[in-house]
């Protein structure tokens, strides 16, 4: 079921980014897309980082969830679009995650040659 959402949202992405290129007439070959995408993303954390009381100095508000949800959204729209920019899909998307998951789980586990990442016994 994860795995049909995934490519729904891929879907959805790609159908939203030809219509924002088409009606703006945007034209920028891949690497400028994703350079965009990036600093889309950025912004969108520093809008994350302002529901979840970042600012120290500042009293803490109550965490809206459906606020919080809305940007944590707005970053996986522009990774899903700088994802289709770069040419990988849900597939790929989905076995590369699943593969680096493994790997990371090994490195906490000491169980590879990669040292300081081993979990404290």
């Amino acid at each position: 079921m994860q795995e049909d959402m995934l490519r729904k949202i891929f879907s959805l992405q790609k159908e939203f980014d030809e219509a924002v290129m088409k009606h703006r007439d945007l034209d920028y070959p891949p690497e400028i897309w994703i350079q965009k995408e990036v600093l889309a993303i950025i912004s969108e954390l520093g809008e994350v980082l302002d529901e979840v009381n970042f600012k120290w100095w500042k009293d803490p508000k109550e965490i809206d969830h459906a606020k919080l949800t809305e940007e944590l959204v707005d970053v996986l729209h522009f990774f899903v679009s700088m994802c289709l920019k770069a040419g990988i899909g849900p597939d790929e998307l989905y076995e590369a995650y699943v593969r680096k998951n493994r790997e990371n789980f090994a490195r906490q586990e000491g169980a590879t040659d990669r040292p300081g990442y081993a979990w404290k016994k």
